[in-house]
């Protein structure tokens, strides 16, 4: 089955809970992301974001088991968006319990490179309704070695 792909905000008035949540959070990385480039952007701006998660108890795990805190991830978007551009088409959200995922189709250009990758990401909230771990998982083709330069200095879990 070929799921197809919607925009985010044509999609979101149709969710209501923690999946409407992931939504949001979502849209506020867009914003975000766009946001990167502008002069003075600094991990300040991600405040909308830390707002939406346990910061204290945040990690995150990413597509290649790199592990972070919201501090270290912060830090993280923030070289991120000042390099790149991204955007996502919706393909699909399923929420159970206190657990969300998200299926989308990423577009970025990074330091240059273009990809598109379908992305799986869960997210997982607390009793609070605050986002406490999220994990990324890809489908994409080899990156480019210049792509992974970003991770240098990131810890990778075994």
């Amino acid at each position: 089955m070929v799921l197809a792909l919607r925009d985010l905000d044509e999609v979101i008035g149709d969710y209501t809970g923690l999946s409407r949540v992931v939504l949001e959070y979502t849209q506020l990385m867009k914003k975000l992301v766009d946001a990167g480039r502008e002069p003075g952007f600094s991990v300040d701006r991600w405040a909308p974001v830390a707002d939406l998660v346990a910061v204290d108890s945040f990690e995150r795990i990413g597509p290649f088991k790199e592990t972070m805190n919201w501090s270290e991830y912060a830090a993280f978007l923030t070289q991120w968006a000042q390099t790149s551009a991204w955007e996502c088409s919706f393909k699909r959200v399923t929420e159970v319990g206190n657990l969300v995922l998200l299926e989308l189709e990423e577009r970025s250009t990074v330091s240059g490179f273009s990809s598109a990758v379908n992305s799986a990401t869960t997210y997982e909230f607390d009793a609070d309704g605050k986002v406490v771990h999220l994990a990324v998982y890809l489908q994409m083709q080899l990156p480019d070695p210049e792509t992974l330069k970003s991770y240098q200095g990131i810890q990778i879990t075994e």
